[in-house]
């Protein structure tokens, strides 16, 4: 992927976003903030995937010897998990018992499980947002025997958590994230690229091993994916969620919006002014 177009002896903040690639789907509908920052700033927003998720074939998943029938309550943590693990209980013919707990890292996450079961409020369990407020929840429960399905790529601090506090857990790995093929993006400029975890970070280097920023601002989403950012020398331009900005596309405003005013240029609605 080629760097942005820097303009040589500029401050590369001086000089304007008009291009972003968020490192995610299309949204599904016309409704998103993204538009909304694309029309409000004229600026042009791509998206791409820049990781691919691959469910681990159910012959594989037996190997490991996991009789989900034998756990209580069962930890997701996104929706890639609920599928891949619905998935699997439809191969191995399982139809999970009512009394099976559910604990979901967010309203979200809970609400999507509409899609394979009635949705039970004494069998479901809630965090605010965060996985350290669904630890909160984890610890009321101790009694329970719990079932972790995940990627081959996680966070560690789930696993840590459950440990430190003597919980019986099992991690079931039911699906990896691999790297794009971003082959044709080789020659595609952008002012601005936004990822929203480490994995596309690393996405970008395989793909791209001798990327260089050079003018290109970086935007991350999440304190491990600044940390990657970081950890591959790259420097983090815009960062999410912060308290001014709790989104992405919050953060990458209030960027454009803060450099254009130290440059002295009129921005978005602000043009007509000029």
């Amino acid at each position: 992927m080629a760097e942005s177009a820097a303009q040589p002896g500029l401050d590369r903040h001086a000089q304007p976003i008009r291009s972003i690639l968020v490192t995610q789907p299309t949204p599904t509908t016309d409704v998103s903030p993204y538009f909304s920052l694309a029309e409000k700033y004229g600026i042009r927003v791509d998206f791409r995937e820049f990781i691919d998720v691959q469910g681990v074939p159910y012959k594989e998943f037996r190997k490991d010897k996991i009789n989900i029938l034998e756990y209580t309550a069962v930890i997701f943590t996104s929706r890639n998990a609920v599928d891949h693990f619905f998935r699997i209980c439809q191969e191995a013919k399982i139809e999970m018992p009512a009394e099976m707990k559910y604990f979901c890292i967010s309203e979200q996450t809970a609400n999507y499980l509409q899609k394979y079961i009635v949705l039970r409020k004494r069998k479901l369990f809630v965090g605010l947002r965060t996985a350290t407020d669904l630890f909160e929840v984890i610890k009321k429960h101790k009694g329970e025997k719990f079932l972790y399905p995940c990627s081959d790529i996680r966070k560690d601090d789930l696993p840590e958590f459950m440990r430190a506090n003597n919980l019986k857990f099992t991690e079931a790995v039911i699906y990896r994230t691999v790297a794009s093929d971003l082959s044709d993006l080789a020659e595609v400029k952008y002012d601005c690229l936004a990822f929203f975890s480490p994995s596309g970070i690393s996405s970008l280097f395989v793909n791209f091993p001798n990327f260089a920023q050079g003018g290109t601002r970086i935007a991350a989403f999440g304190p491990t994916t600044a940390k990657a950012v970081r950890d591959a020398d790259l420097i983090l331009d815009i960062e999410a969620p912060m308290p001014n900005a709790p989104s992405m596309t919050g953060a990458i405003e209030a960027y454009i919006r803060q450099h254009a005013a130290k440059a002295g240029l009129a921005v978005g609605k602000d043009k007509s002014a000029s």
